[in-house]
C-alpha cells in the first residue's frame, strides 16, 4: 500500500508522528471490533479483549459473518471501528450522567455514533439521529430500530434546517463527511479515489455544514466535531476555522498515556486527539470538543393541545411496559408512542424537520385486532411478558430468511419469535398455517448451509 506523500508531507508536524510504523501498519490487517448493547443481555463475547476507552466495545479474533448471526438481528451488538468509540469515553467525562438533554448527530448513517450515544442517555434525554442522504437514512431507520430505544428519533435533513432551532441542542456531534484517509486500509478503494482536491472540497463542506448548524447549539452547549481523515486541513484546521469564525473554548479530556491516543493541538490552541493504526488496535481517527461561549437565546417550545390518542392506547398499551407515554398519530398509517416528557418536542421539531422514525412504532389498527410493528418486538420497552417463543440458531435463521420455521403446535395468535431471550420479529399462528410478519426488506437473503 502506497500512502500518498502529501499526507505524509503532513503528518510530520504532528506530535507523536513516526512515519517507519505508520506505514508499517497499513501493511497489515485492519482490526475488526463491536460495540454491545447494555440494554440487551447476553453472554457473547464476555471473554473477548475490551476497547480501552469504551467499556462496551469488544475486538474479535476474526471477522464472523454477521448477517448469519441472529443476535446481530435483535441488536445485541453493533458492529463499530474501536478508534470511533472513544466517543463513549469523551461523552462519560464531558456529559457526567446530565439528565433530560437533547442530542443532535448531524451525520450519522450508518448508525455507530447514535446507537453508542443512545446507550449514555437517561429515558428524559432525545436524541435525534440525522442522515441528509435519504438513502442511507433507511439504513440508519433500521440500526437505530434494531437497538431499541424509544428517545432515539430518525430525521433526513440537511443542517441549515437544524439552524432554525435557535439554541435548542445541549449537544451536537457532527461525524463529518471527509476524504477518509484513516480507512485506507479497511477499504482499498477509498486509497484508489483520495486526491487533495478533494481534501480541499470536504474542508469547505465541513466548514458550511458546521455554520448551518451552529446557531442550534445553546450557549455553553458542547459541539463535538470528527472525521476518519488524517489530513490537518479537514481536522486541525477546521478548529482553528471555528475559533476564528465563532469564538468556540476548547475542551480537553483526560486520556491514560497507556492508551496510545495522541493529544494534539491546534495551530490557535485548540485540543483535539488523533488515533494512528501504529499506536492504537483501530483505524486513523480524529476527535475534538469544543463549547459555545457566544451568547444564545434558548428555543422557546411552543403552546399544544395533547395529541394523545385514547383509543390507540387502549388498542396497543399492552406491548409495552412503559405507563408514562404518548399515543398519537404522526401520519397516515403511522401510530407511535412517545415519552410524555418528549411531546413538547414533537409539536415543535414536526414543524421544521422531516423524521423517518419518531418515538416507537407501533403497528396499525386491523378491526379489533391490533397488528403490531417490528419495531416493538426489537424494544427495549416492549412488555416482558407478551407471548413468544424461543428458537434454536437455525429457526432463527429460516425466520430471518422469511421462511418455515418447522416448529408444530404453535399457540393461536401473535407470537414473538425469541432468540436467547431477544426478541427478533413477529409470527401470527393460525392454526393451520403461521404467517411470518418480518418485513420483506429485514430479510436475509444469503443462502443457508446444512448446518445452519
Amino acid at each position: 500500500m502506497t500512502i500518498p506523500p502529501s499526507i505524509l508531507i503532513d503528518l510530520q508536524t504532528v506530535t507523536g508522528f513516526d512515519a517507519g510504523s505508520f506505514v508499517g501498519a497499513h501493511e497489515q490487517s485492519p482490526v475488526t471490533s463491536i460495540r454491545m448493547n447494555p440494554n440487551k443481555e447476553t453472554c457473547l463475547f464476555s471473554a473477548n479483549e475490551k476497547v480501552k476507552w469504551c467499556a462496551d466495545g469488544r475486538y474479535l479474533n476474526e471477522r464472523p459473518v454477521f448477517t448469519l448471526d441472529p443476535a446481530y438481528h435483535a441488536g445485541a451488538y453493533y458492529v463499530q471501528e474501536a478508534s470511533s468509540m472513544f466517543l463513549d469515553h469523551m461523552l462519560r467525562e464531558l456529559l457526567k450522567d446530565k439528565k433530560g438533554i437533547r442530542v443532535l448527530d448531524l451525520c450519522a448513517a450508518p448508525g455507530g455514533k447514535s446507537t453508542l450515544i443512545a446507550s449514555l442517555l437517561d429515558k428524559d434525554s432525545l436524541l435525534i439521529s440525522n442522515e441528509v442522504i435519504r438513502a442511507r437514512a433507511t439504513i440508519l431507520d433500521e440500526n437505530i430500530t434494531r437497538w431499541g430505544q424509544m428517545n432515539t428519533w430518525v430525521s433526513a435533513n440537511d443542517p441549515r434546517d437544524f439552524g432554525r432551532l435557535k439554541g435548542y441542542f445541549d449537544v451536537i456531534v457532527v461525524d463529518a463527511p471527509c476524504s477518509g484517509s484513516g480507512l485506507f486500509r479497511k477499504d482499498v478503494r477509498v486509497l484508489e479515489n483520495w486526491t487533495e482536491a478533494n481534501v480541499q472540497l470536504c474542508c469547505e463542506r465541513q466548514q458550511r455544514i458546521l455554520a448551518d448548524v451552529w446557531p442550534a447549539l445553546k450557549q455553553d452547549g458542547v459541539l463535538i466535531y470528527a472525521t476518519c481523515s488524517y489530513s490537518l486541513q479537514e481536522d486541525e484546521q477546521i478548529l482553528d476555522w471555528l475559533k476564528d469564525s465563532y469564538n468556540a473554548s476548547t475542551i480537553e479530556v483526560p486520556v491514560p498515556e497507556g492508551w496510545g491516543v495522541v493529544a494534539v493541538q491546534s495551530g490557535s490552541g485548540m485540543a483535539g486527539y488523533r488515533f494512528f493504526p501504529d499506536k492504537v488496535k483501530g483505524e486513523g481517527f480524529f476527535i475534538a470538543a469544543m463549547t459555545k461561549t457566544e451568547h444564545t437565546t434558548d428555543q422557546d417550545y411552543p403552546r399544544f393541545r395533547t395529541a394523545h390518542d385514547k383509543k390507540i392506547q387502549q388498542q396497543s398499551a399492552y406491548l409495552l411496559s412503559d405507563s408514562d407515554l404518548v399515543f398519537m398519530q404522526t401520519g397516515n398509517e403511522d401510530f407511535n408512542a412517545l415519552r410524555a416528557s418528549h411531546e413538547k418536542d414533537w409539536h415543535l421539531l414536526q414543524k421544521l424537520v422531516y423524521f423517518r422514525k419518531v418515538g416507537l412504532r407501533l403497528g396499525v389498527p386491523a378491526g379489533k385486532d391490533w397488528l403490531p410493528a417490528h419495531d416493538i418486538a426489537l424494544s427495549i420497552d416492549a412488555n416482558e411478558h407478551l407471548p413468544g417463543i424461543e428458537v434454536s440458531k437455525g429457526r432463527a435463521l429460516h425466520f430471518l430468511r422469511r421462511e418455515e420455521m418447522g416448529i408444530p403446535d404453535i399457540q393461536k395468535g401473535w407470537q414473538l419469535v425469541r432468540y436467547n431471550g431477544l426478541g427478533l420479529g413477529w409470527i401470527k399462528s393460525l392454526g393451520n398455517r403461521v404467517n411470518n410478519y418480518l418485513p420483506k426488506h429485514w430479510r436475509i437473503r444469503m443462502e443457508l448451509t446444512e448446518e445452519e
